[in-house]
């Protein structure tokens, strides 16, 4: 529904030390019409030029701290919000590559009334500066 609004192309940096980076960070949003808690987030994947970054590179913050999201699995108390941009940290060695590449994102939901998943997804063609 919301898709091509996933990923907030503008926000993308690098992360960790200047000039050695040790990731990327973007801000992104719900693709879902109403706010989630984060234990209904089952799936949250991050790619480059579509290939998957590892899971456990991946960490999620609506402002309330970041996550690892195995940690998002029991996270009863956190929401994120409809139209609210969520931080995703990603560990990757060297940051974002440079030049352009393609940043995907799939989100996949688990909505109460929904004898199915959600899946959302959004790809972007971004670039970083050094």
């Amino acid at each position: 529904m919301f898709d091509k609004y996933l990923i907030d192309a503008a926000s993308l940096r690098n992360t960790g030390p200047e000039g050695a980076p040790t990731g990327f960070a973007f801000e992104a949003k719900l693709g879902y019409y109403r706010g989630l808690g984060l234990s209904m987030i089952e799936k949250l994947d991050v790619s480059i030029d579509g290939e998957t970054l590892p899971r456990d590179a991946v960490r999620f913050d609506e402002g309330e701290g970041a996550l690892s999201l195995d940690e998002m699995e029991t996270a009863y108390e956190r929401r994120w919000p409809f139209g609210a941009a969520a931080t995703i940290l990603v560990a990757h060695p060297g940051g974002f590559p440079q030049g352009e590449h393609e940043l995907g994102m799939l989100q996949q939901l688990r909505v109460s009334y929904l004898p199915f998943p959600a899946v959302n997804t959004d790809t972007k063609t971004v670039s970083v500066s050094r």
